[in-house]
């Protein structure tokens, strides 16, 4: 299984490639070669850090490469930053738009004596009828490190509580999206990339 994973330069690249070889798939990094796009069987977008660094997916044409894949039918999962990506935008960077394939915008947690960034193991509370969550049990733990998040939708697999409820994966078709980070969650997280592993586009609903 060939998977291509995007580097815009502000990705956690190697811990996500470990797990994918771990897993037995043949990862190829580009960070702006089109035609590696273009031929993808998978594709996986891992972020980190400020969601403005997503402006150089548009720099580069990736953005649109990304979307004619999805387009395609081409599963794609995105990783903390990356699903962030996936929504309309974020207010931390409101002059930045998302790739716009969830229409809502991620958000800062609101005011609280908790502390920000949500950092650690959190639980998961799993949506019946996720794929990419297929097995995963309600109250497994997964691995945070972040400040802004996605809003709990139709379109949310997972919800996770910490200030707020919000959206701890993204499911629509053949677009995922985790808020935690799978590569470093342990047996949980390692199940979660077999899911999109092993993802076939006659079971997307």
């Amino acid at each position: 299984m060939r998977v291509t994973v995007i580097d815009y330069k502000a990705g956690n690249l190697t811990s996500v490639l470990k797990a994918l070889h771990h897993l037995g798939a043949e990862a190829i990094v580009t960070d702006g070669d089109l035609a590696l796009v273009e031929s993808a069987e998978r594709i996986v977008l891992p972020g980190v850090g400020h969601f403005a660094a997503t402006e150089r997916l548009d720099a580069t044409g990736l953005t649109g490469a990304i979307r004619a894949a999805i387009a395609r039918g081409v599963p794609f999962l995105g990783i903390c930053v990356g699903m962030q990506w996936l929504y309309a935008g974020s207010s931390e960077a409101p002059e930045q738009p998302g790739l716009g394939h969830f229409p809502e915008q991620c958000a800062h947690f609101a005011e609280s004596t908790e502390k920000v960034p949500h950092v650690g193991w959190n639980s998961l509370e799993v949506k019946n009828g996720s794929r990419l969550l297929a097995d995963v049990e309600p109250g497994e733990y997964v691995y945070f490190t972040h400040s802004y998040r996605g809003p709990v939708t139709s379109d949310t697999a997972a919800i996770t509580h910490y200030i707020e409820p919000f959206a701890a994966a993204v499911e629509r078709d053949n677009v995922m999206g985790v808020q935690f980070h799978p590569e470093k969650s342990g047996a949980t997280g390692l199940k979660i990339l077999c899911n999109f592993l092993s993802w076939s586009a006659e079971g997307s609903k």
